[in-house]
Order: C-alpha cells, then sequence, then structure tokens
C-alpha cells in the first residue's frame, strides 16, 4: 500500500525538520474566536526518512484530536499544530526540540517518537518546562531514575513488553534456542536486551547479536550486505526463534535475507516493525509471512469506530486505524494534553502556562481509545501493564492481531 504526506506537509529545510502550523478547525463565530487565544500543540516524530510511516500515523492521530477539541466550540481557546521533524533520529532531534521550544504559541509537544531522539531531545524541554507526552518511545531508561517529570507516555515501557514477548517466544512457540539482534539504536538494543534476559530466565539458550541500521534506512551506517551474512550464520546455526529489535525498514532487508537463506523457524519483532510499510519493503513480500510482532499498546490497544474512524480515514486519505500503529496513542497523547490545558490558568505568560502543564498532566485521568490514560510520577502509565502487550502476526501480506500477553 503506498502511503502518502497530507497536503499541509511540506519539507523546509535540509535537514528535514517540518515547522508547519495547521490552521484550526472550529465552529466558533468570527467574534467569539477573536477573543479566544490560540495555542500550538507540537508533534515530534520522524515525518520523512526509512522510518516516516510510523511518524505520519501520529501526525494524523494528533490532527484528529485537534480537529474534534476545536469542534465542540466550547474550548476557551483554540488550537492548531506545529510539525518538527526530526526523522526518528537521535542526532537531528536535537534541532526539531529547539525549533518546537522557539515556537511563540507552543505549550506542549505530542513526541518524541522514537526513543533515541527522546533522549536527545529531552534536556531542551526539560530546560523549556515543556511538557512532553509520547504515543510511542518505549525504551525503559526513559523513565528510569528520571530528575524530572515533564517526560509521560501512554505506551507502556520495553521492560514490559520485552518479557512478553520472551514468554510468548519459549513458552507459547516452545523456542528453546532463541537469536536475539538489536540494531544497535537507544530503542532496539533496549529491548533487544530485555529479551534476551528474559528468555534465558525462562529457560532458554540465548545468542545476541549486535548490528546497526543499514544505510538503506537512514539513518544508518551499516552495509546492507551485512544482512546476507548474518542470515547464513542464523540458518546455520537453527535457532527455534530470531527476535529483532528495531525498526521496519531494516528488519524488512533481513527478513528477506533470512528468506533467501531457507531459515524455517518463528522469527519476531517489536512495535518498530509492526507496519505495513514492512511488507512493502520486505523481497520477497512473502518473506513477511508468518512473522510475529508485538505492539506495547496504552491500556487496550484499540483503534478507532465508528464516527471516529471515518474521520480519521479522511485525514489519513483511507488508511485505516487498524493499521496505522501509533495513531491512536497519538491521539490520546494529544486529549491528555488538552485536558491538562483546561486545567490551567492561560492567562498568564507563556512560559507559565508551559511550566504549569507538567503537574497538570499528572493529574489527568480518563477513558482514552487505548485505555485509562493516567501517569505515575515516573511518567509511566499507571498499572501493571499485564496482558495489554498486543499480538499480531503477518498472513497472505496483511498484518493480523491475534492477542495479547
Amino acid at each position: 500500500m503506498k502511503f502518502r504526506l497530507n497536503k499541509t506537509v511540506a519539507a523546509v529545510s535540509s535537514s528535514a525538520l517540518l515547522l508547519m502550523a495547521v490552521p484550526a478547525i472550529g465552529f466558533a463565530s468570527a467574534s467569539s474566536a477573536a477573543t479566544k487565544p490560540t495555542f500550538t500543540i507540537g508533534y515530534e516524530g520522524p515525518l520523512s526518512g526509512g522510518n516516516a510511516q510510523l511518524g505520519i500515523n501520529m501526525k494524523w492521530g494528533v490532527e484528529l484530536a485537534i480537529q474534534n477539541a476545536n469542534a465542540t466550540g466550547k474550548l476557551p481557546f483554540t488550537l492548531q499544530a506545529a510539525w518538527f521533524d526530526d526523522q526518528g533520529s537521535s542526532t537531528l532531534s536535537p534541532a526539531a526540540a529547539q525549533a518546537a521550544v522557539a515556537n511563540k504559541s507552543l505549550v506542549a509537544v505530542v513526541g518524541p517518537a522514537f526513543s533515541g531522539a527522546t533522549r536527545s531531545a529531552e534536556p531542551f524541554y526539560v530546560a523549556a518546562k515543556i511538557a512532553t507526552v509520547s504515543p510511542s518511545a518505549t525504551a525503559a531508561a526513559l523513565t528510569t531514575g528520571m530528575t524530572n517529570n515533564n517526560f509521560m507516555r501512554v505506551v507502556y515501557g520495553d521492560d514490559v513488553q520485552g518479557q512478553a514477548d520472551a514468554r510468548f517466544l519459549v513458552k507459547n512457540r516452545g523456542a528453546k534456542t532463541v537469536e536475539v539482534i538489536g540494531d544497535g539504536s537507544f530503542y532496539g538494543a533496549g529491548l533487544a536486551a530485555v529479551v534476551a534476559t528474559q528468555a534465558k530466565a525462562f529457560g532458554a539458550k540465548v545468542t545476541t547479536e549486535s548490528y546497526p541500521e543499514s544505510s538503506s534506512c537512514p539513518p544508518g551506517t551499516a552495509p546492507t550486505s551485512q544482512y546476507t551474512a548474518l542470515a547464513t550464520q542464523i540458518k546455520t546455526s537453527n535457532p527455534g526463534a530470531v527476535f529483532y529489535g528495531g525498526y521496519y525498514c531494516d528488519f524488512g532487508l533481513l527478513l528477506g535475507a533470512l528468506h533467501s537463506a531457507g531459515y524455517k523457524g518463528a522469527i519476531m519483532s517489536g512495535d518498530g516493525s509492526e507496519s505495513t510499510s514492512l511488507i512493502a519493503g520486505t523481497s520477497p513480500k512473502t518473506a513477511a509471512n508468518g512473522v510475529f510482532l508485538s505492539a506495547a499498546g496504552g491500556g487496550s490497544g484499540g483503534n478507532f469506530t465508528g464516527k471516529l474512524e471515518t474521520q480519521f480515514l479522511k485525514i489519513s486519505g483511507g488508511v485505516t486505524s487498524a493499521t496505522a500503529l501509533y495513531a491512536p496513542q497519538a491521539y490520546d497523547s494529544t486529549n491528555a494534553i488538552i485536558r491538562a490545558l483546561q486545567k490551567v490558568s492561560t492567562k498568564v505568560s507563556l512560559s507559565k502556562i508551559r511550566a504549569s502543564l507538567i503537574p497538570a498532566l499528572h493529574t489527568v485521568d480518563f477513558a482514552g481509545i487505548t485505555g485509562t490514560i493516567a501517569f505515575q510520577s515516573d511518567g509511566n502509565l499507571k498499572g501493571t501493564g499485564a496482558g495489554q502487550i498486543d499480538y499480531y502476526q503477518v498472513k497472505a501480506g496483511k498484518i493480523v492481531q491475534f492477542g495479547h500477553n
């Protein structure tokens, strides 16, 4: 399936930093709208580059939340969005964060989307006292030993997901040996490490490998040919299962190499690979069939239904929320910010509004699309996350959900 950026998106610099405010949508009269302040909710994530589709999914979710909030006509302010493209890169994310901080009407940020980008961007948001609510940054270290409370996320961390994935491979699939591969990124290496540790704890023999992202899937450094050698090695050792911690672009290259090598064991990856773009980027596409994928959902990992799904389809150009991973989480992240903004005084300086949103976000508690949205002091969702990891399998070229763990 071919995906496209919404027509309101345009690249404006060589570093692919997007800084475009979306016109607010609402039903307020001209006179009442004139008395309302306009606030910007930013989104930082990949809108270009090898893993852009995940970021585009989230952008759609942000758009839908802002559109519907304005349409109520009940807010004492008008909302608009601004996009900050970091390509999911820890190198580009500081510039994206600084651009967000410099926005004169921005009150909070949905994102950053990727864990490595979050780690690099957060110091700038912390210094500016800007709250960030990520739909998808799952690295456990992001909330471990935090000295600030401006970062929150509406998904469970890799510590929860990695344990569930290891249990699935060892206990559900019966793998006695597991090859665990990390892509070297903050996200991929972190998830792979948890899976390796937990698979051992469940009794499997584990071998670990680290292969940086390929130059074919920017940003990365390693040659694509590395996957041929790795696949040959895996075919020779013939583990019961292979787990890949990383993103869909490189995972597709690995799947093609494993297919060519003739490996027949179970193959699994996390939410970084849970995208229809995985199938499009795998050659042959049939090499993706049978692959297992997991996603660290919020409460239920739910999708849009009814009127919301109809609205989403208009924004996404026909892409369903069931295949737009993290769009519902982005919708919930945006609504958390909107609810917090209604709790604070907006008749003060921008810096005071930004700062007041941080404690206000820690008081939100509502039923979102993906489950209950309420944050612990460290920014994680309240609850243990037990049973809240969603599982999928690629069947006949489609990603099909089949359960929770």
